[in-house]
């Protein structure tokens, strides 16, 4: 996919919207269903390194000092 890399993530969640919705109604041809859920996977896969990429960024804060310092939160059991 070419344009992929100018999607942003709301963009691209929309497109994953519309393929789930054609892959469901279950009257895609074989072979167009296997394009289609490439396209899913490979915007699946830009979606989750969109969100990493945040994460990564919120990792770490500015003290008052301007300092960076990494910050965690526990994850819930």
């Amino acid at each position: 996919m070419a344009n992929e890399l100018t999607l942003s993530f709301e963009e691209a969640m929309e497109q994953l919207e519309t393929i789930v919705d054609r892959l469901e109604e279950g009257d895609v041809p074989l072979e167009e269903a296997i394009s289609i859920y490439k396209n899913g996977m490979e915007l699946s896969k830009l979606c989750h390194e969109k969100l990493k990429s945040v994460e990564e960024q919120l990792t770490e804060i500015l003290t008052s000092d301007g300092q960076k310092e990494t910050f965690t939160i526990p994850e819930e059991e």
